[in-house]
């Protein structure tokens, strides 16, 4: 095991936004079905036209975050210690926006939340 916290800290990552795309075969709701995939894509999308997408924020596509539901995916930003469910990806932007500025020049975690 590597402990890399100091390397991936010198290299400026700030953040790390996670986009539940999990699918299951069950009754129940998942974020596959409820444009998991297509609100990473927006997300990916977003950074990148920012010129922030793997050098200062990084994301990744996860399994279940526990809050599933058929009305849109599971986003959790940190380490802002951020939590959202029901995200399509027409709600992206305001969203991320919202979180990290519209020029995503804000950055890193805010003392303010």
């Amino acid at each position: 095991m590597r402990d890399r916290t100091d390397e991936v800290r010198e290299h400026g990552f700030t953040d790390h936004v996670l986009v539940c795309t999990n699918g299951r075969d069950s009754e129940y709701a998942d974020c596959a079905e409820a444009d998991g995939p297509a609100v990473y894509d927006a997300v990916t999308s977003w950074l990148r036209d920012r010129g922030v997408f793997w050098s200062r924020v990084q994301v990744a596509e996860t399994s279940c975050l526990g809050l599933c539901s058929a009305e849109g995916a599971a986003v959790a930003i940190h380490p802002r210690n951020r939590w959202y469910s029901d995200v399509r990806p027409g709600d992206v932007p305001s969203l991320l926006a919202d979180e990290f500025g519209p020029d995503a020049s804000n950055l890193g975690v805010r003392p303010d939340r």
